[in-house]
């Protein structure tokens, strides 16, 4: 069996089981025997412990593989000048579908009306944290103390440094050489890491999941059916069709193949609701399942994980709209176009968290003129909707990624066509990616 069937097996078992659980708590009797064993052995035991090892194993592997790609990528490109077009066309690319991808959200619930009808007393109390100015979020891009940043986590200031390590790499001379030499050996040892993680990825999906269901149930969706149905509509209409349609125009390769190869990616983004914690696998998919040279996914898939949060935007315009019509408020165009430009902008200084949506949406809801106490109307649905988003999230970035590599001729098509392709590209000019004609 393969990995990824094996992934998909153990994600499915992982709902069924949890669900399973989270009915046998709720008729077991309260301090029962069935119910210790199952809430305090196995969800909150077990499953629980498995799950925080396997995040906290990918979370390992995060910060050492964008630092290492990066500076790979940007010691290679260099010489050729070619990273400012590269970096322009990826900022575009995702600032451009982010904005397609909220627009898409305020148009489907504006027609669909998940609001209506919906009663305020559903609420609970919700007490967002304080968004940080956009000044603030530009000036925290750059960072003062490298090392702090990679202890922190902070990828944007992560990115930054990797740049222009990079780039004075590729213009040191012979030491810049030995230099690249080694982090060329140190990426192929972190992906060589990532490889062993997969091997058990099945055992933490399955956890995760497992625990995650067993506390929420699918009860939860019922009471906010309209709007967890609307989000999940624009979220697969968004992947589906406004990725596949980009893909083929830009590409000229079938988005099909693009989608086939997506599935372990799919599969950890979804039980992770993290598109930082998703990273490896993604970056290791779009190299040597998709063809795209490191010189570009060294780039454009850590920062697609920290600024491309095109699900994150979906669900703020839904919610938007939603929350706006519980509370009875209509929406002006204007309004619409401030929600269009704060949600675009605040996906920059999202981080690849999971939750983390909902933090911005408070943001999103203050431009808007509408009440932030109605995030709590969809606090208990966001967790699933999360992961979703999250699996929308990574396609994004495979996708800007493979049409970034077509554009600079960095894309190999062998790779891209062969359905079994899953190999490590060399770094040496002998064994360079072959462009596409």
């Amino acid at each position: 069996m393969t990995l990824t069937n094996r992934i998909l097996i153990a994600m499915a078992a992982g709902i069924v089981f949890g669900s399973l659980f989270n009915v046998a708590l709720l008729t077991a009797p309260e301090g029962g025997a069935l119910a210790r064993v199952i809430d305090v052995y196995l969800v909150n035991g077990l499953l629980d412990v498995v799950g925080r090892i396997f995040i906290a194993s990918l979370k390992l592997l995060v910060v050492p593989l964008v630092l290492v790609s990066l500076i790979c990528g940007a010691s290679s490109l260099g010489d050729s000048s070619r990273m400012g077009p590269i970096a322009v066309k990826t900022l575009f690319l995702y600032m451009a579908t982010t904005a397609v991808a909220i627009s898409l959200a305020l148009t489907f619930a504006a027609v669909i009306g998940p609001g209506e009808g919906v009663e305020l007393a559903a609420a609970a109390s919700f007490t967002p944290s304080p968004a940080p100015p956009l000044s603030d979020v530009l000036v925290d891009i750059f960072p003062s103390n490298p090392v702090r940043a990679m202890a922190d986590g902070k990828m944007l200031q992560i990115i930054v440094f990797a740049l222009l390590f990079g780039y004075a790499v590729s213009h040191a001379g012979e030491p810049g050489r030995r230099i690249a030499s080694f982090f060329r050996d140190m990426e192929a040892v972190v992906m060589k890491m990532v490889e062993v993680l997969m091997r058990l990825a099945p055992y933490g999906v399955f956890a995760l999941l497992s625990r995650l269901f067993a506390d929420m149930g699918l009860s939860a969706i019922v009471d906010l059916a309209a709007y967890f149905g609307t989000v999940l509509l624009v979220l697969f209409f968004h992947a589906l069709v406004v990725y596949s349609t980009l893909f083929k125009a830009l590409t000229g390769f079938s988005p099909r193949l693009l989608l086939a190869k997506m599935r372990p990616v799919w599969a950890f983004a979804f039980s992770t609701a993290s598109s930082g914690a998703t990273l490896p696998i993604t970056l290791r998919t779009v190299e040597r399942r998709l063809g795209v040279h490191n010189s570009v996914a060294g780039f454009t898939v850590p920062l697609g994980a920290t600024i491309n949060m095109d699900g994150t935007a979906i669900m703020q315009g839904v919610a938007t709209v939603f929350i706006a019509q519980v509370y009875g408020v209509d929406l002006t165009m204007g309004a619409f176009m401030t929600v269009i430009l704060t949600a675009t902008l605040a996906s920059v200084g999202t981080a690849a968290v999971p939750g983390v949506g909902l933090v911005t949406l408070a943001l999103v809801l203050e431009q808007a003129g509408l009440p932030v106490e109605g995030i709590a109307l969809i606090i208990g649905v966001d967790r699933l909707l999360d992961m979703v988003r999250t699996a929308v999230n990574v396609t994004g970035d495979a996708t800007v990624s493979v049409i970034v590599a077509r554009s600079e001729q960095q894309l190999d098509a062998d790779v891209l066509l062969d359905p079994a392709a899953d190999q490590l590209h060399a770094h040496d000019e002998e064994s360079a990616p072959k462009p596409v004609a």
